[in-house]
Parts: C-alpha cells; sequence; structure tokens
C-alpha cells in the first residue's frame, strides 16, 4: 500500500467512527425520551387510579399498558373495561372448572350454578357496555350512551355481587368457596373501578 492511500483510510475510518457515535447517540436520546414518556402515561394512569376505589388493583391492571394509554383518557377507559372482560372471561371458566368437581354437596352445586349464570349475565353485560363506550365518540347522544355505558356496568357489577351473597348461611367447602370469592371479588373491583373512569370522560 502506497503512502498516498493512507489518508484515504484515516478518513474511511474516522467517518465510520463517527456514523457509528452518532447512530449510538440517537440510540441513547430515543431510549431516554421513551423513558421519559413511559413515566408521564404512567404518572397519567396513576392519577386516573386515584379517583376510584381500588387504586392500586387499577393501576397494576393498566400500567402495562400505558405505551397504548399514553395520556388518552378513551384508551384509558376502553382498556381497563377490556380487562375487566377478560378476568370474567376467566372467572366463569373456573367457575364452570368448579361444576367438574367430585363430591360436591347439593348446596354447592346450587351455587356453582348460580354464579356460573350471573358471571355470564355479566360477561353479556359488559360486552354491551362495550359496544356503549365504542358508540360514544361518533354519536349525536353521548348522554344517553354513557347512561346505557353505565347502567350495563352497573348491572354487571349487582350479578358479580350476587354471586358472592350465595355463600351466605350455606356450609360450603374451602376450595369451592375460595376459588370463586378470590375471582369474583377481584371481578367486581375491576368493575367498580371501571364505573369511577368514566366520570373522567369528557362527554
Amino acid at each position: 500500500m502506497s503512502s498516498s492511500s493512507f489518508p484515504l483510510v484515516f478518513i474511511f475510518c474516522f467517518s465510520i467512527l463517527l456514523l457509528l457515535m452518532s447512530t449510538s447517540m440517537q440510540t441513547v436520546s430515543a431510549a431516554t425520551t421513551n423513558k421519559a414518556c413511559l413515566k408521564t402515561y404512567k404518572k397519567f394512569i396513576k392519577s386516573a387510579c386515584n379517583s376510584t376505589t381500588y387504586p392500586k388493583v387499577c393501576y397494576k391492571a393498566l400500567s402495562p399498558s400505558a405505551s397504548a394509554i399514553k395520556t388518552d383518557t378513551n384508551k384509558l377507559c376502553s382498556i381497563a373495561l377490556s380487562f375487566t372482560l377478560n378476568a370474567t372471561y376467566n372467572a366463569s371458566s373456573s367457575i364452570d372448572s368448579l361444576s367438574k368437581m367430585k363430591g360436591l354437596s347439593p348446596s354447592e352445586k346450587q351455587i356453582i350454578n348460580d354464579c356460573a349464570e350471573t358471571t355470564g349475565e355479566a360477561i353479556y353485560e359488559l360486552e354491551n357496555s362495550f359496544k356503549a363506550l365504542a358508540n360514544l365518540q361518533g354519536s349525536d347522544h353521548k348522554a344517553d350512551e354513557m347512561s346505557d355505558l353505565k347502567t350495563w356496568v352497573s348491572a354487571a357489577l349487582t350479578d358479580e355481587y350476587t354471586c358472592t351473597d350465595e355463600f351466605d348461611g350455606q356450609k360450603v367447602s374451602k376450595a369451592v368457596k375460595n376459588t370463586i370469592k378470590k375471582k369474583v371479588l377481584n371481578l367486581a373491583k375491576l368493575t367498580s373501578n371501571c364505573l369511577a373512569l368514566f366520570n373522567l370522560l369528557d362527554y
């Protein structure tokens, strides 16, 4: 290699180094920006959840979706309702599984059947509330849609508590009682939180 080629090699290597440094700085800058944004989004969620009856349950459910929610109240409510609906499906599945247990007493069978029915009704009501929420944005009758939304969710909450009330004065095994109460009471907290979050909607 001739001596005249060294400056060209040096310039080429130096250019590559500058390019790598620039890319690295952009990556760090983007990561810093994303981290700052995520902090802002989570702060927004925490503030919204503080308006609910169960803020810790609310924040635990919604904070993983901070990047999707950002600072959008509509998305916050939509994701909260979607999370609650999925929890209802899960609770319904767990209750159905209990019905297959051996050695259930007549009262346990009745409680499981009743809870399966009320949970099924809650699913129907939450699905309808999801439709009402979706209709809100483009509706010319927002007050009516909001009323329908809250009515459906309130009905779901009533059904959830109806299930847990079934245990009053009944002899039920711990396996049945703990499984149902754990699932349904958590579901009731999520549903209650949805009602509170709907009050933040600007309609």
